[in-house]
């Protein structure tokens, strides 16, 4: 069974974007891919989390009627979907609820961040049995809030301080932030380390690897030039970045499969053991938006993708960890941050009903909105060098119902193209039809 034989357009189409982009990775450390894969394959959701890239090479066919020249060049999250809001602690010490991964961050249309969340919700409503109908009026709740928040943002300057704190939030958002609150570093990491005559390590477990001397010495060199890339904190106490352990580790999310990680242990604010800090270094990846977009100066404004991460997150959270930073090894770009116990994701298991879902859809819709206008003109780079609550809505103009429904509408229908999509992506990888990645491994059964 040969892929040029036997894959229909779209099934090829599928194939060749997910070789194209992830081709290097896989070529590293095929038996990573072949269990995202697998991962993928569980159903359309996990299919459609894994697979940014399709959704991007689609949005190059489809006429965006919701861009023009500034709504065309916002600073986006890039992979927008259900699954990444939750908490995490801010600069200032807040446990806020917000977008909390940057991996996928570029410069491109705001559209798109609301088109892959809308259609990603329209797949997790679809897995919960709700109907089409149901699924409108939720997306319009969202769209709405999104709206209603953009406008609130022109009549004040308060985007950058604007956040989803335990004071004005509600129902689960409301109850995940309460429980983020109670965890605490200490925790962390005495899940990850161990302590043997009064010194702590990283504990020997499956996903950790030891370093040879040479290794090590590249990663104590990322280390201290990550260090002239972080920004100083403001109100927060400082480490002096003495390490105590460092390993390599792996372990991701289906989004990260094959990107190298180390993992480093800091004496904490003090010399106790309770309060060590474990910091995360992740090879950066290439931002599935920056795959359309074509544009010489966005593209040349980042050194590497660790660096433009790093500056993502900055510019998207406006009051960022002060460890957030970006380094190299071997002339490869690392984001830099730590492995913070304070984040915690939006759990969608027990949310079944249409109105426990309302007010998480209402607030996700203002975190969007905070999220877009906050890496503007009153950040610190210059790739957005206007207000982008202005362009927003202006762009929008009167056409506020005709938004909603075209987005509703895009929602459903990409949720089944993407139900198609992954038969087709789990028919071509259970026929050996991905280059490099075959279904079964490097040791069949028997």
């Amino acid at each position: 069974m040969t892929q040029s034989t036997t894959l229909d357009d779209r099934s090829r189409l599928i194939v060749d974007v997910l070789v194209d982009a992830f081709a290097d990775l896989m070529r590293a450390d095929a038996d990573a891919f072949r269990t995202k894969f697998r991962k993928m394959a569980a159903d359309p959701f996990a299919f459609y989390r894994g697979s940014a890239c399709l959704f991007y090479a689609d949005m190059t066919t489809i006429e965006d009627r919701w861009c023009d020249e500034r709504t065309s060049r916002v600073w986006i999250q890039g992979d927008l979907h259900a699954e990444n809001f939750g908490t995490y602690m801010d600069g200032a010490g807040r446990v806020v609820f917000d977008v909390n991964d940057f991996d996928e961050a570029y410069v491109g249309h705001v559209s798109w961040d609301l088109r892959r969340f809308c259609a990603s919700f329209a797949l997790l409503a679809w897995r919960k049995a709700l109907g089409d109908d149901v699924i409108s009026e939720l997306l319009a709740a969202y769209l709405g809030a999104y709206l209603d928040q953009v406008a609130a943002f022109t009549r004040s300057d308060e985007d950058r301080s604007f956040a989803l704190v335990r004071e004005n939030t509600e129902g689960a958002v409301h109850d995940l932030v309460l429980a983020t609150t109670a965890r605490s570093r200490a925790g962390l990491v005495d899940r990850l380390t161990v302590v043997e005559g009064y010194e702590r390590r990283f504990a020997d477990v499956p996903r950790n690897r030891r370093l040879h001397d040479a290794e090590r010495a590249e990663v104590m060199a990322a280390l201290e030039r990550y260090r002239g890339t972080v920004v100083p904190p403001r109100r927060r106490r400082d480490v002096a970045y003495d390490v105590k352990d460092v390993i390599a580790t792996g372990g991701f999310g289906i989004g990260s499969a094959g990107l190298p990680a180390y993992n480093v242990l800091l004496e904490g604010y003090d010399q106790a053991l309770e309060n060590d800090v474990v910091l995360s270094l992740k090879q950066g990846n290439v931002a599935a938006p920056s795959r359309i977009v074509d544009d010489p100066e966005v593209a040349g404004y980042f050194e590497h993708h660790g660096h433009r991460t790093a500056v993502s997150q900055r510019a998207l959270q406006a009051n960022a960890s002060q460890f957030l930073g970006h380094t190299e090894i071997r002339g490869v770009g690392f984001v830099v941050a730590e492995l913070s116990p304070y984040e915690l994701d939006l759990d969608w298991e027990d949310l079944t009903e249409p109105e426990e879902i309302l007010p998480v859809l209402v607030q996700l819709g203002r975190a969007t909105a905070k999220l877009h206008c906050v890496g503007d003109a009153d950040s610190d780079h210059t790739l957005v060098p206007f207000q982008t609550e202005e362009a927003i809505t202006a762009m929008i103009g009167g056409r506020r119902e005709e938004f909603v429904a075209d987005l509703v509408g895009f929602a459903h229908g990409y949720a089944r193209q993407t139900q198609e999509d992954h038969r087709r992506f789990v028919d071509a990888f259970r026929a050996g039809a991905i280059p490099g990645i075959s279904s079964s491994g490097a040791h069949p059964v028997g």
